[in-house]
């Protein structure tokens, strides 16, 4: 069975370009909906699950969840902007509205190492894009601050053990520098998935 990285569609419109990039890395990788079933997921080979960005607010009621049978699969999980909210609240991290919402570069400075981040920095820090109005406010348990912006103080989080990332900008997109080594970086240095799909 072909080793794969699922990424579960939050509503972003960047999920394609997600996708995209992990099969230039020659990495073969699926979109499926965020509350698909778990015989759907068991078809794969599953290596590692990225979550989109998505256009709704996790502060509202009706906000979408990470499903049990997919933390079940015991493999590393890249959270991205809304997928980074979802990943720290799930874990018992508070998100709050921010006060300016934050749409366009920003520079994200490094504040601890960690293997989601080898080697993205330049003298520690980066210039990123992010589309958000929500922030993590609160880290959750057993998550340790990676990475700070202006407007967002746990920019980049990780739980190194469960090998759980966080991200509140966008590494799929043009505008993120060195957004491809960090993706290479969950890709082969934390899931240790093979180039098997071209």
């Amino acid at each position: 069975m072909l080793e794969t990285i699922i990424i579960l569609d939050y509503g972003s419109q960047y999920t394609q370009l997600i996708a995209r990039k992990i099969r230039e890395s020659n990495v073969h990788s699926i979109i499926l909906p965020y509350d698909c079933s778990s015989d759907l997921i068991k078809k794969y080979s599953v290596k590692g699950i990225i979550l989109s960005g998505g256009p709704l607010t996790i502060t509202s009621k009706n906000s979408a969840t990470l499903e049990n049978h997919i933390l079940n699969l015991n493999v590393p999980i890249l959270g991205i902007c809304y997928g980074h909210q979802i990943l720290a609240k799930r874990f018992g991290g508070k998100i709050k509205l921010s006060k300016t919402r934050e749409f366009g570069h920003a520079v994200v400075k490094s504040k601890s190492k960690s293997s989601i981040t080898k080697n993205f920095f330049k003298k520690n820090n980066t210039l990123v894009w992010m589309s958000h109005q929500d922030i993590v406010d609160t880290l959750p348990s057993g998550f340790k601050k990676i990475a700070s912006s202006n407007n967002s103080e746990f920019a980049v989080i990780a739980n190194e053990k469960k090998k759980y990332y966080g991200v509140q900008f966008h590494p799929e997109v043009s505008h993120t520098e060195n957004g491809k080594i960090l993706f290479k970086n969950f890709l082969f240095n934390i899931c240790k998935i093979k180039k098997t799909w071209n």
